[in-house]
């Protein structure tokens, strides 16, 4: 609990008060914003502010883990190991793309393929790692599984392919990598769409980040490898690898960015930038694969689902019917813009519709817990 505490509050420490040192930093850098010609006509005035605000996040959460660590004379689990590394490799993605654009002096940054590249390189170091090295503990779990999971694993394994021989065991695995890469890029691709309003994604990602604080945190008090379960109760236990950890590194992200956030709302003095929502996209992922929920992402993501479904649902529109629209512009948070509401009763408003979707989603992870 005391790690908990701690890696929360030294990495909501390290935005909240060196955010203006690296605001300066990257003026002088010229790493401002690039805004869309096609966009509302009110953002044109956010053209140069300081972005690649994913950078500060990404350094807050080292710091506040790892110091937290070093405080309590503890050591790093893999699974929250794997959260950084997908972190950190998709940061390292959308920096290239924030680069190229500041650079380049233009919108575009890295083509949209190769975006998905570097998502699918990284989400796929991840996804074998993720079932490799099992604990040295008697139950020999590795972080990762090969079932398809709601609130738990699903019947739908993978690995069970591997009773139809060795073809069986290349198509189970090639369908895992390809149900991970899906997950990651859906989500951090949903993350990044989100990021157009000031403060719209950070927000939105502290409350999905609060959820799986407290699911790794219920999930370790039923953690079918401790030695306080009631045997009683066995059938309710969660066999998740280090789910306290899990806790721990959502707490450092979500401290980092809530002291992110108070310069990142409106009028924002810098943006996530692709490093960021990347980042932040690759991390929510990563903990709902660790944690056995990822199905449950589709409700404690379900803005970013709402944001990208806006983009793909346009765009199929627009084709099929050679150049009509649903929506004045997509992401749909545009379309409400150009409707006339204000950024910030946007902002605010999906705030809402995040935190409803997500209380569902918490709240159906409990009441299976309690219909067990």
């Amino acid at each position: 609990m005391i790690v908990l505490l701690a890696s929360g509050a030294l990495s909501l420490a390290f935005t909240l008060f060196l955010t203006p040192l690296f605001i300066r930093l990257f003026r002088k850098l010229q790493w401002g914003q690039f805004i869309r010609d096609d966009g509302p006509k009110s953002h044109h005035a956010k053209r140069g502010t300081a972005t690649m605000g994913g950078i500060i996040i990404i350094l807050a959460v080292l710091f506040g883990y790892f110091t937290s660590l070093l405080l309590a004379n503890d050591v790093p689990s893999l699974s929250a190991l794997l959260v950084l590394f997908m972190m950190v490799g998709l940061g390292i993605v959308g920096f290239i793309d924030d680069f190229l654009k500041t650079r380049k002096q233009r919108s575009l940054g890295l083509g949209g393929w190769a975006k998905v590249s570097g998502q699918v390189v990284v989400a796929t170091v991840f996804a074998v790692l993720a079932i490799n090295f099992p604990s040295q503990a008697a139950d020999g779990h590795t972080p990762g599984s090969m079932a398809v999971s709601f609130i738990r694993d699903t019947p739908l394994n993978f690995a069970t392919l591997s009773g139809l021989g060795a073809i069986g065991v290349v198509v189970g695995y090639v369908l895992y990598l390809i149900w991970i890469n899906f997950i990651v890029t859906a989500t951090s691709n949903g993350v990044n769409v989100t990021d157009g309003l000031d403060g719209l994604a950070s927000g939105a990602s502290i409350l999905a980040l609060s959820a799986y604080i407290i699911i790794g945190f219920w999930q370790s008090i039923q953690s079918c490898f401790s030695s306080k379960i009631d045997p009683s109760n066995i059938y309710k236990c969660y066999d998740v690898r280090d789910p306290i950890d899990l806790a721990i590194i959502a707490t450092a992200i979500a401290g980092a960015l809530i002291g992110f956030l108070w310069w990142n709302t409106s009028p924002a003095q810098i943006f996530l930038g692709d490093t960021g929502s990347l980042a932040l996209g690759g991390a929510i992922a990563a903990l709902a694969i660790l944690s056995h929920t990822e199905l449950l992402l589709v409700l404690i993501g379900g803005l970013f689902v709402i944001e990208a479904g806006s983009v793909i649902v346009q765009r199929a529109y627009f084709k099929v019917t050679h150049g009509k629209r649903i929506f004045l512009m997509s992401p749909i948070h545009h379309h409400f813009e150009l409707k006339g509401w204000a950024e910030i009763t946007v902002v605010v408003r999906f705030w809402i519709v995040a935190g409803l979707l997500i209380a569902g989603g918490v709240g159906i992870f409990y009441l299976e817990w309690l219909t067990r």
